[in-house]
């Protein structure tokens, strides 16, 4: 049966995360049969049994853990092996074995002391099974002899309580306590006579007080001596000395003396240990039997018994002998001569690197067998590590905890040397080390090498084809590195460029899906996501800048001359009295490409008379070389080859077929063909007057709106019109600059020295086409830089701006340079702002 005198509950919440401890105490006798129970371990904790298997309630630690088992399907802690507590406590009172019990989820350790109580398992039992004493005849009453002692295992009630001596007329029995031991004693009550009797035939019972008593006999022999008047004596009936443990063999121990009157052999003392002594003590111990010096001949260790007693018996050498006895007390001396021990049981090898500040990683536990300061243990880690070691409630007992964040990324392996030092003379320690394996957390983003990326993509590329490929690099492990790649999309249409592309989610490579014209499309751009497969997932974008790069993939297109049918084909007529250098026409062409690409080169490929007209061969023009003689045919054919730089350039022709007339047919042929150019330039100027007022309506309504909203801003002005710093309004300033396939002149005007007009501010904008209309006649026009004039008609002043000409050239008011009307006043936040624009 299974008695249990709790629990005795003590609770105790320790300083860190999830960690509660609570102490049982439970008591059985030993011997119990194999599975007995013990207790209810989880009903006397309070925890739900349903959760036990969930939560791995189990026994982790302790030096007797087999001994005992807890079954997780109850709670219930039962007998695993048998108890012998003689084996286990040798002859100490208490019998305590400790136990640790975890569950998890959260984390709980409790502490279950089981106390084995003592059963009457042993009977008494003396070393010999018979004793022969020697008394004289002429020993007097009252003659006390030592009997050997019955030694029983259990202890408390169950060992051995009392004597009995066989009923007798001669000796009576006496008990003494030495201690914990009762020593019998043999007294003589009526003086013997060996003429009478030799012999006294006795028998000594030792009984325990186990329910029921057990008990064991030794029989007596008492032989009746001749005379031997005077027993040897002891100086002290008691000795006791103190021993450090692990002393050298032959250490003398201690020198016992006993002295005897009797003269001769009657007076010749020698020693001998008790009948009854240990033989374990026999092996550690030696007795000198003439000088009663006893020494040490085996190992002493504090460790395994902390005092030894030995029973020292004198006797002469008389006929009879007479004998004397007297107790040796020996206290073994603890010397610091064992190193603590770590145990370690681990709740988990691998941490993850969010945990909390305080998680518990490791259960310590340390000892040292060694006593007083020599086992006392001081724990600690070495090194800088994120961890720390809170102490339990019970001594020696620590838990090792999180005290700082982990980061994978930057240490995913920790080996923490655990280091266990005792406070002895000189100090003995040991070290442990515990590998910890710091799991991974989706805490990184994907992320990509730069941002934004730029693309240079040629134009004409091959639909279905591998453009580009992106790549982001997940600091993580496993699936929270594992990257996947989308392109951010928006609501479609014909302006939605990333509805026109694909990326392979696996690997980031980027294709098109169609093939990009430069004249159509310059730039566009597009954002990717990277998400990786973590949960939950995160993820990172990044804008890729496309930029497509022109190819020679346009020919250049003939705007003059050009004839009714569409060919390139044309009749100049001239009087046959021109001079050398007079312009006959101007071939104009256009590529639709740019730079070398679109930059166009003129040449005769074929002509009648090479010393007749010569062409310009950046600019298209023909004029005569010299005048024309009477021997000169009056019609002549030129055929212009006009072609691009590109690398494998491409070119188209224009035929001019140019007639000398007479002056007077000359001039009616031109008034005929001024007409019908004036017709053409009308119908040109009426389209063009329609789109540039369209044009300057929407810009001035842009203008008007971001007036209002800049002048609704300032509620302190004083006056609608504010008159600017430093204002002249006698020149301007120009910069040009391009944009794609246009370039863009920045006007406006100048103020004080130091000041600049910045593209995107208040100053007018006038975009510069790369090409004039057939008509126009400028001479040595370059495109670099502008000129600008000013002028005043009336009640407002004009300003004219337009491309700058080669040195010597200028713009003439009312030709095709731009003209600004400027206004007298401005409003104080947009000072330049464009009245009206003309070509």
């Amino acid at each position: 049966m299974t008695y249990w005198t709790g629990p005795l509950f003590l609770s105790l919440l320790f300083g860190f995360v999830e960690l509660i401890s609570a102490q049982i105490k439970y008591s059985t006798p030993e011997e119990v049969k194999l599975g007995a129970v013990i207790g209810n371990v989880a009903k006397d904790l309070g925890l739900d049994v349903s959760t036990l298997i969930n939560r791995r309630f189990r026994i982790v630690s302790g030096p007797q853990d087999a001994l005992f088992e807890v079954n997780p399907n109850n709670g219930v802690l039962y007998v695993h092996k048998n108890l012998d507590r003689e084996k286990l406590c040798d002859r100490n009172v208490d019998c305590l074995i400790d136990l640790k019990i975890v569950v998890e989820n959260p984390l709980e350790i409790h502490y279950v002391t089981v106390e084995i109580t003592d059963a009457n398992d042993h009977a008494p039992m003396f070393v010999e099974k018979e004793k022969v004493l020697e008394i004289t005849e002429i020993t007097l009453p009252g003659a006390r002899f030592q009997l050997p002692g019955a030694r029983d295992p259990d202890v408390g009630i169950n060992s051995v309580q009392r004597y009995k001596l066989s009923q007798n007329d001669h000796f009576n029995l006496e008990i003494r306590e030495r201690g914990e031991d009762k020593i019998p004693f043999l007294v003589l009550q009526r003086p013997m006579d060996r003429e009478q009797k030799t012999n006294h035939c006795l028998i000594l019972t030792a009984m325990d007080g186990g329910t029921p008593p057990q008990s064991a006999n030794l029989n007596l022999t008492v032989m009746v001596l001749d005379i031997n008047d005077n027993r040897p004596t002891f100086s002290k009936e008691v000795y006791s000395v103190i021993l450090q443990e692990n002393v050298a063999f032959e250490t003398l121990v201690i020198k016992v003396q006993a002295t005897d009157l009797d003269e001769g052999a009657n007076g010749d003392v020698e020693y001998v240990f008790g009948g009854d002594m240990n033989a374990r003590v026999l092996e550690l111990f030696s007795l000198n039997r003439n000088s009663g010096e006893i020494r040490v001949k085996g190992q002493i260790d504090y460790e395994t018994a902390d005092v030894f007693k030995l029973d020292v018996q004198a006797s002469d050498r008389g006929q009879p002998p007479t004998t004397t006895d007297c107790r040796v007390i020996i206290k073994i001396q603890d010397v610091n001569d064992n190193k603590p021990e770590i145990e370690v049981t681990s709740i988990s090898s691998m941490v993850p690197e969010d945990s909390k500040h305080g998680t518990v990683i490791s259960l310590i536990s340390v000892t040292d067998i060694d006593s007083g300061l020599n086992g006392k243990v001081m724990c600690s880690l070495t090194g800088n590590v994120p961890f720390e070691l809170k102490p339990s409630f019970k001594e020696n007992m620590y838990s090792l905890v999180t005290k700082e964040p982990l980061d994978r990324e930057t240490v995913s392996y920790y080996d923490i040397s655990i280091t266990a030092k005792d406070y002895g003379e000189p100090p003995l320690s040991t070290f442990k080390t515990l590998s910890i394996q710091v799991s991974d957390v989706n805490d990184n983003a994907p992320e990509f090498s730069q941002s934004p990326l730029e693309l240079y993509l040629t134009e004409n590329n091959n639909p279905g084809a591998l453009i580009y490929s992106v790549s982001a690099n997940d600091k993580d492990l496993n699936d929270n590195a594992a990257v996947s790649y989308r392109i951010i999309r928006g609501k479609g249409g014909h302006n939605d460029m990333a509805s026109f592309l694909n990326i392979n989610s696996e690997n980031g490579h980027i294709s098109a899906l169609k093939s990009f014209d430069f004249e159509t499309l310059k730039t566009f751009q597009f954002r990717v996501v990277a998400t990786d497969s973590g949960t939950p997932s995160l993820s990172s974008n990044v804008t890729v800048n496309v930029f497509i790069l022109d190819q020679n993939d346009n020919a250049p297109v003939i705007l003059y001359p050009v004839s009714s049918n569409g060919s390139a084909e044309g009749v100049e007529e001239i009087p046959r009295n021109v001079n050398a250098g007079h312009l006959v026409t101007k071939v104009r062409a256009y590529d639709a490409d740019i730079g070398y690409n679109g930059w166009l080169l003129f040449s005769l490929q074929e002509v009648t008379d090479h010393s007749l007209f010569g062409l310009d061969r950046y600019t298209g023009r023909i004029r005569t070389l010299r005048s024309f003689t009477e021997t000169d045919e009056a019609e002549h054919k030129l055929v212009i080859l006009v072609k691009d730089n590109g690398n494998v350039s491409l070119s188209a022709t224009a035929t001019v077929i140019v007639k000398v007339v007479e002056p007077k047919e000359a001039f009616a042929a031109a008034d005929v063909k001024s007409a019908t150019n004036d017709e053409e330039d009308n119908n040109v100027t009426f389209y063009l007057m329609i789109t540039l007022g369209s044009v300057s309506t929407l810009f001035l309504i842009s203008i008007i709106v971001l007036i209002a909203m800049q002048c609704s801003k300032s509620t302190d002005y004083t006056s609608k019109y504010l008159q600017e710093t430093n204002y002249d309004g006698t020149l301007c300033h120009s910069i040009q600059y391009r944009s794609g396939d246009k370039r863009y002149m920045l006007v406006g005007p100048r103020m004080s020295v130091g000041s600049t007009i910045v593209p995107g501010s208040h100053a007018n904008t006038l975009v510069l086409p790369d090409r004039r209309t057939p008509g126009e006649q400028e001479t040595n026009y370059d495109g670099t830089l502008c000129h600008s004039i000013q002028y005043r008609s009336g009640d407002k002043r004009y300003m004219l701006v337009g491309p700058r000409m080669s040195v010597g050239s200028t713009i003439v008011p009312g030709s095709h340079a731009n003209t600004l009307v400027l206004p007298d006043r401005r409003c104080a936040t947009a000072e330049n702002r464009m009245v009206a624009l003309n070509n």
